[in-house]
């Protein structure tokens, strides 16, 4: 912001302020040289002054101020301001005394910084005490004891003359051993806003209200039904729980008339905590999450909180637009991402808000922008910016702060957020001092900038995305006393986009040269969107062979979404983990589609069918593979009469396939054989398996050799059988010679002729018989996923 749009009127001339100081310099030095033959300062009284003498050690007592009631006091109240005063030196206070001081109005807004920059400095006059009964008096601070202090004051007795920022000071005064004289050991200043009657016209207030967290889950689910969600840790737990900071946000943020700006990413991962999820553990082990009643309560409360209220929706997961911009829009696929990041938001916000948010806005980090920031956040969809007042910077020219909303061209609007109200709670907020002087600085701005004209305006402010807990209760605290103030309204971010610019305001986008070099070096890599685009890749070649490709799709593509999160800013090492543990997992799941290894195969004669098994160990069917089995020497081994054949392939989740080539050797040898797999679209799947067939062709004089044999084994067979027959005649007709006498026996004990030839040849019959195609096939085990034996034969 120029430095002419910070006074509210003029300042004193270069000359006045030398003339000035030279006076004062002039009336010093008697006083000095009196000081310096004195061996130590006189007591107050002895100078003829009635004003304590500033310390000459500085903070030996510290004033620290804790509350500051009401904020923004106008006429009838009462200001109570309290605190704690801690004696720092070595030295025991004694006659101390604590003091509320007003000081002249501050008129410009850089006054109000130069103010707050030296706002424990005991050099510094703080104007004149209040005195009288509004005082607390102690007769001794004793080294390193806090004392508090608490002074009550009624505003008419402030002799506050106009309307404005007043400087305010609460100062200890005191004596010490080693300067036995009244002299003021402690300070602290801070500013009193003061309107007294309401303003025309009031400022409108847009306030940005941030709900971001970092990166939490993972692109790993469960083979369940419902795909369980595995989170990188449980602190998004600790955030939502009670008295967590984003449980402080929603409780802070509910009737404050703000504009709330909401991550989808955060919604989703809550979401998902509210069912079974998964919690990674060490060594790669998961646990179960137990959060699930923390989650639906927070959510509940939320949902409470935004009914009927403006909900600005960023990009899923909080894209670094910045880094996108300077670093990866050359890698493939990078602003696609950011399309889709942008697709997602309407799915995911309304149905757990049951709220619609507004999509158009695009903030990058820090409200910095320069050209290409500029296209990238417009080149989703985004027709509006979020910038800040110190990159889209204002001429000296412009007497004050403008409107926030301006058009920068090609359709493009930029809402420029005020730099000092949205850095006002920066830094540690958790005490209530420090908390204290942040609100007084945000209400001091936001009164001088009220007071700088007569013209409506609208102001953003923009506060960092992820405010911890005590910066969240200074803010809610400003933005009530703003409320219940008298010079400003809350107006929601909708509305200040579609303000009339103020036709002097900068319309010019800052070049390259001018972002920021401590942003710029907490950057996104150009690696990390280099290793984006390699995941894009593995993805799309893995989805084409699903049949259920969302299981798949929809948290990879999630997840590459939080690959390009503003919230790994400054975490360059567990960005690149999540990234590569994305990869990492991802190429796991593709290898679950393989190829099972083969040894070498033996094939006996001219033709044969060589089985290749394809394994799918995914819980879902694959299609849409082909299998390709070459041969590396065609000339002697050929796939179907060519060099390579094709197979179709298709196999059921948690099974194998066997697919069969017909081959046709031309010569016996070994010949290397490669199957491949492919989706149809013409690109490799997975690692190929390679193996050798050895090829024995059987000749002519083998053949001879095996008749031959069979012959003599059929005449072997003839002989045994004529044997057999003449034996049987043999044997029948002595038994008929001794017919007679065994009828003399009563035909006792005789065995019927030729029953025991009968038996024979039936038993003969019997062993000889082949099987009949009706018996009942044999049982063979499943089919082995392990690489073939040594010397596998294949079927001919």
């Amino acid at each position: 912001m120029a430095e002419a749009a910070d006074f509210q009127g003029t300042s004193p001339s270069p000359a006045r302020r030398w003339l000035r100081r030279t006076g004062t310099l002039l009336t010093a030095a008697p006083l000095l040289a009196g000081l310096l033959q004195l061996p130590a300062a006189p007591p107050a009284d002895a100078t003829g002054q009635d004003a304590p003498q500033a310390a000459a050690e500085s903070g030996v007592v510290t004033v620290s101020v804790d509350t500051f009631t009401p904020s923004a006091p106008t006429d009838g109240d009462t200001l109570t301001v309290s605190g704690t005063v801690t004696n720092k030196g070595k030295q025991t206070v004694t006659d101390a005394q604590v003091d509320l001081r007003v000081g002249a109005p501050v008129s410009t807004r850089s006054a109000i910084d130069t103010a707050a920059e030296s706002s424990g400095d005991v050099q510094g006059t703080v104007g004149s005490a209040v005195g009288g009964k509004y005082v607390e008096k102690f007769a001794r601070l004793t080294p390193g004891v806090a004392r508090p202090f608490s002074i009550s004051v009624p505003v008419d007795e402030l002799d506050l003359a106009r309307d404005g920022v007043y400087e305010f000071g609460v100062s200890l005064s005191g004596q010490t051993s080693a300067q036995p004289w009244t002299q003021v050991l402690g300070v602290q200043r801070t500013f009193l806003p003061y309107q007294s009657e309401e303003a025309d016209p009031r400022t409108r207030t847009t306030f940005l209200w941030p709900l971001i967290s970092t990166v939490h889950m993972t692109a790993e689910t469960g083979s369940d039904e419902q795909q369980t969600p595995v989170f990188l840790d449980d602190d998004l737990a600790k955030e939502i729980s009670p008295g967590g900071r984003l449980d402080q946000m929603v409780s802070l943020g509910k009737d404050l008339g703000i504009t709330w700006v909401v991550d989808p990413d955060l919604l989703a991962s809550v979401d998902a905590m509210t069912r079974t999820y998964q919690v990674r553990g060490e060594n790669g082990t998961t646990n179960a999450g137990t959060n699930q009643t923390v989650a639906k309560r927070w959510l509940a409360r939320l949902q409470e909180a935004v009914a009927g209220e403006e909900v600005v929706a960023l990009p899923f997961s909080d894209p670094d637009l910045a880094s996108l911009a300077h670093n990866g829009t050359d890698a493939p696929g990078a602003l696609s991402q950011l399309k889709e990041a942008t697709d997602v938001v309407a799915n995911t916000v309304e149905p757990i808000l049951h709220v619609k948010p507004t999509t158009d806005f695009a903030w990058p980090v820090e409200g910095a922008v320069d050209p290409s920031i500029v296209k990238v956040a417009t080149s989703a969809g985004a027709d509006k910016v979020i910038a800040r007042s110190d990159s889209l910077q204002e001429s000296r020219s412009m007497p004050y702060t403008p409107s926030a909303a301006r058009p920068i061209g090609g359709g493009t609007t930029a809402v420029v957020a005020d730099a000092r109200m949205s850095t006002a709670f920066r830094g540690d907020l958790a005490k209530a001092s420090a908390s204290t002087l942040a609100v007084q600085r945000f209400l001091a701005q936001s009164l001088t900038l009220n007071l700088q004209t007569g013209k409506q305006r609208s102001v953003v402010v923009a506060p960092q995305r992820t405010p911890t807990a005590g910066q969240a209760r200074a803010m809610a605290e400003a933005l009530t006393a703003l409320r219940d103030g008298t010079w400003s309204e809350a107006q929601e971010l909708t509305e200040a986009a579609s303000a009339k610019p103020d036709p002097a305001a900068t319309t010019q986008v800052p070049s390259a040269r001018s972002y920021p070099p401590e942003l710029r070096k907490k950057e996104l890599p150009r690696s990390a969107y280099q290793q984006l685009a390699r995941t894009q890749g593995q993805l799309g070649n893995f989805k084409v062979i699903l049949t259920n490709q969302s299981r798949v799709v929809t948290p990879f593509g999630l997840a590459m979404n939080r690959e390009m999160s503003t919230s790994w800013r400054g975490r360059p090492g567990e960005a690149m983990g999540f990234r590569t543990g994305v990869e990492i997992y991802l190429q796991g799941l593709a290898k679950q589609v393989r190829l099972i290894e083969k040894s070498e195969t033996k094939l006996s004669g001219r033709s044969a069918t060589i089985p290749v098994t394809v394994q799918n160990n995914l819980v879902q069917d694959v299609d849409h593979l082909v299998l390709r089995l070459t041969s590396v020497n065609p000339t002697r081994l050929k796939i179907g009469g060519k060099p390579y054949s094709e197979r179709p392939v298709t196999v059921s989740g948690g099974h194998s396939q066997s697919v069969k080539f017909t081959t046709s050797a031309n010569a016996n040898g070994r010949a290397t054989v490669v199957a491949q797999l492919y989706t149809q679209d013409g690109q490799k799947y997975g690692d190929p398996v390679t193996f050798d067939v050895k090829v024995t062709e059987i000749t002519a004089t083998v053949m001879l050799v095996i008749g031959g044999g069979v012959l003599l084994l059929v005449l072997a067979g003839f002989r045994m059988y004529t044997q057999r027959k003449r034996a049987a005649a043999r044997e029948a007709a002595e038994e008929a010679a001794q017919a007679p006498r065994s009828d003399a026996d009563g035909g006792q004990n005789q065995e019927a002729p030729g029953a025991r030839l009968g038996q024979e040849s039936a038993a003969d019959s019997r062993a000889g018989d082949p099987q009949q195609p009706s018996d009942p096939a044999p049982d063979t085990p499943a089919e082995s996923a392990d690489p073939s034996g040594t010397g596998e034969r294949v079927d001919r």
